[in-house]
């Protein structure tokens, strides 16, 4: 049993282990450079690092061919840590790559709390407008929304990968059930061809799954899902509202923006039906005062753009006024607001980019420390050189 464990132990702080499972972290890196022409960085990054395994599919089944980042950043980590409890001991003259060491395990902890944690929306500002959410770039929600009273809106939103499993969802807030009959997770909407027009695909003329509200005049069409930077899916589904007295209909649901939002009546209250962008509501809000977007003398190449904005709170604490420009975020609440964008032509709104990254500092100091103990290691070898030529005394021919 001892020889067993001694083995065990052996293999975690080898540095065989090392070597290889930096070489494996190389290959996955290639890999994962040559696919992000398909992919979009933010794909390759859930394909390749943030899984334990890559999977390539046998058709619908997933075979996991190559170590994902998770796993091999994982292996490395217990194998540095390892390293140091069994084979390290803690001498001046190996200060440096103790630092470095340390450094290294943050940095491989700050990844994976970064993958965790990190929250990446938008917020598009209109001019005089306060706003109180972001909205993700990504992901998708159902949201059914109780308008019934003018003053307070009663929100209930279903995560797109809820309707995405066909699950029945029965809210406590709403008096039907929602269940997904059909879901595409990209799509593109057409009108309906009503006099079965030669021209047109024959699939405009098939009956609607949808009963309510827009479906009926609409054609969604699945598409293959993109992963292109400057693209972005757009998911579609079929939703049935199921009171006690039975069904209330079939909606189609997309996130289109140009789908506006659909009322559904029923038990004397209104309500709205839509598919949007995740939302990320606020306890303060944000207005745009002014848009300032400078160009080179004689072009339309962005100089320089930023955005006075109003934040204030609910209850008086913050009311004031924040310039954000480039390299010059607004930090506030555990968020940073970065000048992200704007709209081409429209002076009057601005897009920013909102980041939640709770281990935004451990980065860093991983890196901080490294550069340290590579220094303190430098000099210790240095001036033990000097010490060594100083105690060298030239001797006579």
């Amino acid at each position: 049993m001892n020889d067993t464990v001694r083995q065990f132990r052996d293999f975690f702080v080898s540095l065989k282990l090392t070597v290889a499972l930096l070489v494996l972290g190389m290959i996955l890196i290639f890999a994962a450079t040559i696919d992000q022409v398909n992919l979009g960085i933010w794909a390759v990054q859930e394909k390749y690092f943030r899984t334990f395994f890559v999977l390539w599919r046998a058709g619908d089944v997933p075979v996991p061919v190559f170590p994902g980042g998770y796993f091999l950043g994982g292996l490395l980590l217990i194998n540095l840590v390892s390293a140091h409890v069994y084979r390290f001991k803690m001498m001046w003259k190996k200060s440096g790559i103790f630092l470095t060491h340390v450094g290294l395990i943050l940095l491989l902890i700050g990844e994976l709390f970064i993958g965790l944690w990190q929250e990446d929306y938008s917020m598009r500002l209109e001019q005089g407008r306060p706003k109180n959410y972001s909205e993700s770039f990504r992901d998708n929600e159902i949201a059914i929304v109780d308008i019934t009273d003018p003053k307070f809106d009663d929100v209930v939103a279903v995560p797109e990968e809820i309707v995405a499993k066909r699950d029945t969802i029965q809210h406590p807030k709403l008096p039907f059930r929602v269940i997904t009959r059909d879901y595409y997770p990209n799509s593109t909407l057409r009108p309906r061809n009503p006099e079965g027009d030669p021209a047109k695909p024959a699939a405009a003329d098939l009956p609607s799954k949808a009963t309510q509200g827009i479906g009926p005049r609409v054609v969604a069409q699945p598409l293959r899902i993109t992963y292109k930077q400057n693209e972005r899916n757009i998911p579609a589904a079929f939703v049935e509202l199921v009171g006690p007295e039975g069904s209330l209909g079939t909606w189609l649901v997309s996130a289109d923006p140009r789908l506006d939002p659909q009322r559904v009546e029923y038990g004397g209250r209104t309500y709205t039906l839509a598919m949007r962008f995740t939302r990320s509501y606020k306890p303060f809000e944000l207005t745009l005062q002014k848009f300032s977007h400078d160009r080179y003398a004689g072009t339309e190449i962005p100089k320089n753009f930023s955005s006075n904005i109003r934040l204030k709170t609910p209850d008086g604490r913050d009311d004031r006024d924040v310039l954000i420009y480039m390299n010059n975020p607004l930090r506030y609440d555990g968020l940073t607001f970065y000048q992200a964008s704007f709209e081409p032509g429209n002076d009057k709104v601005t897009i920013l980019q909102v980041v939640r990254n709770p281990s935004w500092l451990v980065p860093y100091i991983a890196c901080a420390l490294m550069t340290l103990g590579l220094l303190v290691q430098f000099g210790i070898h240095l001036f033990g050189f000097f010490a060594k030529r100083r105690s060298v005394r030239p001797s006579l021919a």
